[in-house]
């Protein structure tokens, strides 16, 4: 009996019945009225359109829906911004901002997309090479610079010439 059991539940999808029309989950959403804190590990495509903070990582594609609110730094492969977004981003494919999207921090991505309309407070940093997985060094110019030099006023030499001139004329 425990065979069957486990045999019709392998088959099954999670509500216990035969998947309609054949067609299997593909993208974790959170729906526009859900609420979630923490970190949110999405192996495929992924919506959010209600409110997230914390930190999101995702495999494939994440779109963040035209009401969301997301308040998280943000890692997937390609990014679509369509809500509001505070945090920042890796995007190590592409970064779009839609005409209703707006990102409020730092972003590193492959390739970037903003439509008319669409805003962005912070640095984009766009390697269409590949994003780095380390953050970038700062290269400090060590050099001495030279001392501070004075300048002294040189009389006018023009004026003189002029005064002594005009003594005979």
């Amino acid at each position: 009996m425990t065979d069957a059991v486990a045999d019709a539940v392998g088959v099954s999808s999670s509500n216990g019945g035969a998947e309609p029309y054949g067609l299997e989950p593909k993208a974790t959403v959170l729906a526009r009225d859900d609420v979630l804190s923490g970190k949110l590990q999405v192996k495929s495509g992924g919506q959010v359109l209600g409110n997230f903070s914390g930190h999101i990582e995702c495999d494939g594609d994440l779109l963040i829906g035209p009401e969301a609110h997301v308040e998280a730094n943000i890692r997937s492969e390609r990014v679509t911004i369509a809500g509001f977004v505070r945090g920042n981003v890796v995007a190590s494919n592409r970064l779009k901002i839609t005409t209703t999207g707006r990102l409020e921090g730092d972003a590193k991505v492959g390739a970037l997309v903003v439509q008319e309309g669409g805003v962005h407070l912070g640095v984009i940093r766009v390697h269409p090479e590949g994003v780095p997985d380390s953050e970038p060094v700062a290269i400090v110019d060590a050099s001495p610079r030279p001392g501070v030099v004075t300048l002294r006023t040189v009389p006018n030499p023009v004026g003189r010439v002029r005064k002594f001139w005009g003594e005979f004329f």
